[in-house]
């Protein structure tokens, strides 16, 4: 491998097509044609000796290796900066990544959020995205730490559990099922249920634990995001299988479902990425924080 082949540009430039795994909008970032972003990107790839991405369908994906190509690159280039502003006698002034679902941002991690943005307002950004895009972000160095619920943890990057939560049946306060303690999923034959869409993580364990338990049921509506499903009950649209950490508004009732495994959020970072005190203080934050 020829070390002159891969420039500081070449890796500052595949940075920006990680971000946006598109060549238009990447190169409209980097104010350079499209066709001599294909060419960086080719070249850096032939200079490594690896594939760096591939199509899926319309869509294009970073390779493991161009995952660690990505990191590196950030990585690099924070190293450098935090070096010309010690150098210059300054505080480091690129701000800790976190990325998160909806979830986690509306009932995990909001106090944490606000305290470090009254403090230092340049010291956070936030990511939002769902999990899969979350354990891209770490990985390829996008985001410094990541909070999701994750059927199975990663086995490259280390995970932290935050807390854990029931998984809940929201009824309204009239609904026979409101008079129990607790619900089995026995309960819901014959029900009317929110979900959400087809192929979402919680749209799949519901439907597999409905079928084994051997419930019939419908589909009342499908709706994204914990806060429009709890609308579509409260409107009495259907029930709803929720994370334990959705709190129920006035007019409904939250009841555990017995027979359904508790939900687990994680916290994850790449390994070494606690040698930095700033990400290491936010987790500390957001542990303190994020327990029930």
């Amino acid at each position: 491998m020829d070390e002159r082949a891969v420039s500081a540009d070449a890796l500052a430039s595949f940075v920006v097509f990680a971000d946006h795994l598109n060549f238009t909008r990447a190169a409209a970032d980097l104010h350079i044609s499209q066709p001599a972003l294909h060419v960086k990107i080719r070249k850096l790839g032939q200079a490594l000796g690896r594939p760096l991405y591939y199509r899926s369908g319309r869509r294009l994906v970073l390779t493991a290796d161009g995952e660690t190509v990505a990191r590196f690159a950030r990585t690099h280039d924070e190293r450098l900066a935090h070096f010309l502003a010690e150098f210059a006698g300054a505080a480091p002034r690129r701000p800790v990544v976190l990325a998160a679902g909806q979830g986690a941002y509306l009932y995990l991690l909001g106090d944490t959020i606000r305290a470090v943005l009254a403090e230092e307002p340049t010291r956070l950004r936030l990511i939002n995205c769902d999990h899969r895009q979350m354990l891209a972000a770490v990985r390829t160095g996008q985001a410094h730490l990541g909070v999701s619920v994750l059927d199975v943890l990663p086995d490259d990057l280390t995970a932290v559990e935050l807390a854990t939560f029931p998984q809940v049946l929201l009824v309204p306060d009239g609904h026979r099922l409101a008079r129990r303690r607790s619900v089995t999923l026995a309960d819901l034959a014959g029900a009317s249920l929110v979900i959400p869409p087809q192929h979402r993580p919680h749209r799949v364990l519901l439907e597999r634990a409905l079928g084994a338990a051997g419930v019939d049921w419908t589909v009342a509506v499908e709706a994204e995001g914990w806060p429009l499903i709890t609308h579509f009950v409260a409107l009495g649209v259907g029930l709803a299988i929720v994370n334990g950490c959705v709190p129920a508004p006035p007019g409904l009732a939250a009841r555990p479902v017995t027979d359904l495994p508790p939900v687990a959020y994680h916290l994850v970072h790449q390994p070494a990425a606690l040698t930095d005190p700033r990400v290491a203080g936010l987790l500390d934050r957001i542990r303190s924080s994020g327990r029930p």
